[in-house]
């Protein structure tokens, strides 16, 4: 019999790749799973579109270009049995039937923590999860990824917590990141992430890169039920980008962290507020997120650093004025003065 796990997606205005990412989800051969996708106050119609394409009224087709069609194509038969809810009533458990899928209405943009605290308070209250499967919504995975990750924990001897190896969605034979990656508690920067732009054939020791792993990238970990309750969970005060890191620094020397070489996933990077490290040139949006919260968590785990961070940071800003971008370096520089927010953004 195996585990039950609960798959949690966040979606924000981004159904078409949610329903390309639940398009592979539900090929996975693995036997019980349920997956709860949490919008967070989409503005594109998300959840009408999600629940047209789960009951078949709105037909699915991979992006042409896509190099990944075969974990999405052809279709899936429709309809997919679903329920939609408000956050309160997921949140609750308020359930009659168990579908295999639930849309849940956040009411409001909660952030990637906030969102998927909402998924992770429903797990929690049915009372039988087993697993929680974090997931961005903007990747596709192998079939076979999920009953990897469980097989790689259910080895593990320590409580652990489990990330997969993450490759390039436009370039699929190149890794993104093999579970995740080093933090240097001096800059608060995340370095590379580890194995990044290694080719996919590569062989690795996931042993060593293990021993290496400082955090579990986001876009794809799995933890234990019992994590909700012994750690809690994520710091919705962070909204955006370090959040993993912090619940990995809430649990230190209580949750070991596993990598799961074989499970597979496609991870289209970046997609809905830019990012600093891929293809797509950071924004704004992003760069407050960053900044912001690199002396959040600072000030909670390691306030020593925090004159060190502060040198990075104006560093940093001093990089973006000299490539012209004077909206970023003055913006880091409002940050470091202690401006939280912004109305610009």
């Amino acid at each position: 019999m195996s585990a039950k796990v609960y798959i949690v997606l966040v979606n924000w205005n981004g159904w078409a790749d949610s329903i390309e990412c639940l398009e592979s989800v539900f090929r996975q051969h693995y036997d019980d799973y349920r997956v709860v996708l949490c919008d967070n106050a989409s503005a594109d119609g998300s959840l009408e579109r999600l629940a047209d394409w789960a009951s078949g009224r709105v037909p699915f087709s991979p992006p042409a270009d896509s190099p990944l069609r075969r974990l999405s194509d052809p279709p899936l038969p429709k309809p997919i049995d679903f329920a939609r809810l408000d956050r309160a009533s997921a949140e609750r458990a308020d359930l009659a039937t168990d579908p295999p899928l639930l849309l849940v209405d956040t009411g409001d943009n909660l952030g990637f923590a906030g969102g998927n605290n909402v998924g992770l308070r429903h797990a929690r209250a049915r009372g039988d999860a087993d697993y929680v499967w974090l997931l961005n919504n903007d990747t596709v995975v192998e079939p076979d990824c999920l009953a990897n990750m469980v097989r790689r924990l259910e080895r593990e001897p320590r409580p652990a917590s489990c990330g997969s190896r993450v490759l390039f969605y436009d370039d699929p034979g190149v890794v993104q990141a093999l579970g995740g990656s080093r933090f240097n508690r001096w800059t608060a920067i995340a370095s590379q992430s580890l194995g990044r732009f290694l080719p996919d054939e590569t062989p690795v020791d996931p042993t060593a890169y293990e021993r290496r792993l400082d955090y579990i990238v986001g876009c794809s970990w799995l933890l234990p039920g019992r994590y909700l309750d012994e750690i809690g969970l994520m710091d919705e005060r962070y909204f955006l980008y370090y959040e993993e890191i912090d619940w990995v620094l809430e649990a230190r020397g209580r949750y070991a962290l596993c990598y799961a070489d074989d499970a597979r996933l496609y991870h289209k990077e970046g997609r809905s507020v830019g990012t600093p490290t891929g293809e797509r040139t950071s924004t704004l949006r992003s760069d407050f997120y960053i900044f912001r919260n690199k002396l959040r968590i600072t000030r909670k785990h390691f306030p020593l650093g925090l004159p060190s961070v502060y040198l990075s940071s104006i560093v940093q800003a001093l990089r973006r004025a000299r490539r012209g971008q004077w909206d970023k370096c003055w913006l880091i520089l409002a940050i470091l003065l202690g401006k939280r927010r912004l109305k610009t953004l």
